[in-house]
């Protein structure tokens, strides 16, 4: 169960960012004892790999910030961010041997698929909201919302692999407020089409 609510934690993420969670993983389970990855998933502790994430979360950082070329990004993003949730959801369920359940063991695929669809989930809310601030502050809006979402992903990669309860507490408090962003939004469409002109 508690693999299953890291897996949860860390995929969505990587629907903020793709990298944050997986070079969490990465370097915690190749720095210390909290997390074993199975062989099958040591390609995440080597150093090379670790420094191609840190190069590529380093460009992520930057060109999330920029408006415009961040609509480009998620763009790109689209297949990089639920391939990662997909990766580090299964990850952490063969990290998890004690407490998975051997039908999971068994079928691995199940971690992927699951991480793959939490991810492009938290990803495409990302994605479909950020053109819209970009529009309503003129740009000012992107850096500022960037570097939420990767303090957001940062936070809840480390909740899920130190405290998976509060890994999940904070996805729940994510899709509340991503909720109640699209039912503003839809108050605002609907009052906007009903206003005299």
């Amino acid at each position: 169960m508690l693999a299953a609510l890291t897996g949860l934690g860390l995929s969505a993420a990587a629907g903020l960012n793709a990298y944050i969670p997986m070079l969490a993983v990465g370097l915690i389970a190749r720095h210390s004892e909290l997390i074993a990855l199975p062989a099958e998933f040591g390609w995440l502790t080597d150093g090379w790999v670790l420094a191609g994430l840190a190069v590529l979360l380093a460009a992520e950082v930057v060109l999330d910030k920029v408006p415009v070329v961040d609509s480009a990004n998620d763009a790109v993003q689209t297949f990089v961010r639920p391939a990662a949730g997909g990766a580090v959801f299964a990850a952490a369920d063969a990290a998890g041997k004690l407490d998975s359940s051997a039908f999971m063991r068994d079928h691995a695929w199940i971690g992927w698929g699951l991480g793959i669809v939490v991810a492009l989930i938290v990803h495409t809310a990302k994605a479909s909201v950020r053109p819209v601030a970009n529009a309503g502050t003129l740009g000012a809006g992107a850096p500022v919302l960037s570097t939420l979402e990767d303090a957001a992903s940062l936070v809840m990669s480390v909740l899920a692999i130190l405290v998976p309860v509060a890994g999940l507490i904070a996805v729940l408090l994510l899709g509340y407020a991503g909720l109640r962003l699209h039912r503003r939004r839809r108050r605002r469409r609907a009052a906007t089409r009903s206003a005299p002109t």
